[in-house]
């Protein structure tokens, strides 16, 4: 997995299928597609220098991704209150398509990732 880009509430990141990744039905295993999404969304959550936890999660397949297949996951923190948030990613393939949707809900905790410098 390589991050693209990451901005408050955001973040793109992208992986190659490769052999490895590819289950018996011959398409991208479901758990490589959940990591890639999970990952971009603890960079989007987490991107506010806030530590943040997932709450839970939940993904959606809506099509195979394929041995060689460049996949983009795209976070996107939709909604906050207090200490939770929401935030959406979307898994496409390199045409673009989707491939899978999840969303993911967080929890800030004490802290922050990056101690102000004084």
């Amino acid at each position: 997995m390589h991050v693209t880009r990451v901005a408050p509430g955001a973040c793109e990141m992208t992986m190659r299928v490769e052999e490895r990744m590819v289950n018996g039905h011959g398409i991208c295993h479901g758990g490589f597609l959940f990591a890639l999404a999970d990952s971009a969304f603890a960079f989007a959550c987490n991107s506010f220098n806030r530590r943040a936890v997932a709450q839970s999660n939940t993904i959606t397949y809506l099509r195979p991704a394929r041995l060689g297949d460049r996949l983009t996951a795209s976070a996107v923190q939709t909604a906050s209150a207090g200490r939770s948030g929401i935030t959406d990613v979307i898994v496409t393939d390199q045409e673009g398509r989707q491939i899978a949707v999840f969303r993911g809900l967080s929890r800030t905790i004490e802290g922050k990732l990056v101690e102000d410098a004084a």
